[in-house]
């Protein structure tokens, strides 16, 4: 996997934020790089010189994006919480981004997968699948515990978890309604208690 320079301050992390914020609002085809150099007020060169095209400069923003919520989830997944408080805190990453007036950067690059390059069709896809993996490690965690309960296989559910959050992400962002959000994240983990 390429490495880009990532340390705060720099230009191409200057890039990599201002890029992100646009992909998070427009998508990554309603950017282009004269978007990026006219609000950094930078040279199109200056910006080929540390990404040579859009291509490497989506690859860098899914790697980077993929790392930070890797770590989240590494985070997230060694904290003395049960199950369900595991999954709440999943939700508030969604619910962090949307307050920002964002959405998911891999959701919304996933919306345009057939038009990317193949590099940034694996990144997403492994995105996907890394968080799917996350998921079914804490069902079976509530499984153990008795404080999740599922009637179909862990990965279906962590399937549908993953789909419910983005889909909720999609549905609340044109109303600029966290609770729309809110509810629908509430009601995708509370259907996963075990019936009393």
């Amino acid at each position: 996997m390429p490495r880009w320079p990532a340390s705060d301050g720099d230009t191409a992390s200057s890039v990599l934020d201002v890029a992100e914020r646009l992909v998070q609002t427009r998508g990554f085809n309603g950017f282009s790089y004269a978007d990026v150099a006219a609000e950094l007020q930078l040279s199109k060169a200056a910006l080929h010189y540390h990404f040579p095209g859009k291509a490497e400069l989506g690859e860098a923003l899914l790697v980077r994006y993929t790392l930070r919520f890797a770590a989240a989830l590494e985070t997230m997944g060694s904290q003395p919480l049960d199950a369900p408080g595991k999954l709440a805190a999943y939700a508030n990453l969604y619910l962090d981004v949307l307050r920002q007036d964002r959405m998911c950067l891999c959701g919304m690059i996933a919306a345009e997968y057939q038009t990317l390059p193949e590099a940034m069709q694996a990144i997403v896809v492994q995105f996907f699948l890394d968080n799917e993996t996350w998921l079914g490690r804490v069902l079976e965690q509530g499984l153990t515990e008795g404080t999740i309960g599922i009637g179909g296989s862990t990965e279906d559910t962590a399937r549908s978890i993953v789909a419910n959050l983005e889909g909720a992400m999609l549905v609340a962002w044109p109303f600029h309604d966290i609770d729309r959000f809110q509810t629908a994240a509430s009601a995708t983990i509370t259907a996963l208690r075990p019936a009393v």
